[in-house]
């Protein structure tokens, strides 16, 4: 099959993709796109929002309608690395046998990643890079695609560990979940308080979502698109002669060359699910609030002033 009939084809399993998630979540298509191109961008997504918007049920849903294995971990303070990776036990002939821990599935739900201390918080560290965890001295592979999909309450400061910086810059995009409309959450209170049951078909299979994700890699893109996402990350680092004046007042670090990658990659994700062959500058823009969110650093000056992260990436374009 050619590549122009490949993208042709995910263009229709993605508007079906998207149908079946709205069987069971209402509204939010703005944080369900961006979860999807992450996922077939192949990076992971952190989901930020108060309790109660449907975050769990989100990625819960969008796992089944993917056909792919779902683990979920609660993080709490007394979270252990081996908790989440598996430790090594004594079987009866004693010889030791490594039981897999819950990292061991397709997408992994990290929920409330924030409340466990970073020591635990760093055991996903090299599972989201390097797709494989080290326990014991031992390599073990995770089974591909593999995602982590984690959310975080941003109210609650109590009993909380801010996320490394390291470990937000592994996330591809951090997705803001807000209040659904008037409208909406009448559905909501209608189809939850109701006896009815809905089902979420599989439309993929692994294999699939690994075609589709080297499909995307394969997109040709233009070298003025590659251009702009590397100057428009390159605005966000306040000591560049390149950053304008709201970036050198209110901002105390800018984006990473990761930012610059996933740029491009998430554009190439946003044209081929939207049908098109190559992506321009408007994908990367479409991306672009996404990805960089959570990898620049407000000064107090902003804080003081109500400037939001949004507004100066914005104001970029």
């Amino acid at each position: 099959m050619s590549d122009v009939t490949a993208v042709e084809q995910l263009v229709q399993k993605y508007s079906a993709l998207r149908q079946e998630i709205k069987k069971v979540i209402v509204g939010q298509d703005e944080v369900v796109e961006q979860v999807l191109l992450s996922i077939f961008s192949g990076g992971h997504a952190l989901l930020i929002g108060v309790p109660g918007l449907a975050k769990t049920l989100l990625v819960n849903t969008v796992a089944e309608a993917l056909g792919l294995k779902f683990k979920r971990i609660q993080f709490t303070p007394d979270l252990m690395p081996s908790d989440i990776l598996g430790s090594e036990i004594l079987d009866q002939n004693r010889e030791f046998k490594f039981i897999k821990g819950p990292i061991f599935a397709n997408i992994i739900l990290a929920d409330e990643i924030n409340r466990t201390p970073p020591k635990t918080q760093a055991a996903l560290l090299e599972a989201m890079q390097e797709r494989a965890v080290t326990v014991a001295g031992h390599h073990y592979k995770l089974d591909l695609p593999y995602f982590v999909l984690a959310t975080q309450n941003p109210i609650e400061q109590e009993g909380t560990y801010p996320l490394p910086e390291a470990q937000l810059d592994r996330f591809m995009f951090a997705v803001n979940l807000d209040y659904p409309s008037f409208a909406e959450e009448v559905e909501v209170v209608k189809a939850t308080t109701s006896g009815e049951s809905t089902k979420v078909n599989p439309l993929f299979s692994a294999e699939e979502i690994i075609q589709y994700q080297q499909l995307i890699r394969r997109i040709p893109v233009a070298d003025n698109v590659v251009e702009y996402a590397v100057t428009l990350v390159g605005k966000t680092r306040p000591k560049s002669q390149a950053a304008p004046s709201q970036v050198k007042n209110y901002i105390d670090w800018g984006a990473g060359p990761r930012a610059s990658q996933n740029l491009i990659l998430g554009a190439k994700a946003n044209a081929a699910l939207h049908g098109k062959f190559s992506p321009d500058i408007e994908d990367v823009q479409k991306v672009a609030v996404g990805i960089l969110r959570h990898r620049l650093i407000k000064n107090y000056k902003a804080e003081a002033e109500g400037l939001t992260i949004e507004e100066i990436i914005t104001d970029l374009f």
